[in-house]
């Protein structure tokens, strides 16, 4: 049974940031490319949630693309996505 995904505001905000810097800078495939990677890993963590890195306790961390890593909480019900992290940033602000 897939799980239901739930975005948290945090998480959502980094993502639209990433989306129109995407756009900005590198053009609108680009952009289109990372929200298809995007999905495809929503559609992934729904049926298979076990497949990211433990961080600690139940937080669970999943490189989508080399400069964006996906945090994610996994409940019995729902998979919550917490927060995008930019690689390129301190490690310390994880």
């Amino acid at each position: 049974m897939a799980l239901k995904i739930i975005i948290l505001k945090r998480a959502n905000i980094k993502l639209d940031k990433n989306i129109q810097y995407l756009v900005r800078e590198w053009g609108e495939s680009i952009a289109i490319n990372f929200v298809r990677k995007f999905d495809s890993l929503i559609d992934t963590l729904s049926s298979s949630p076990e497949i990211g890195k433990v961080e600690n306790n139940n937080l669970r961390s999943f490189v989508l693309v080399k400069q964006v890593t996906i945090f994610y909480r996994v409940t019995s019900k729902q998979i919550i996505i917490v927060n995008l992290f930019f690689n390129r940033q301190n490690p310390k602000n994880k």
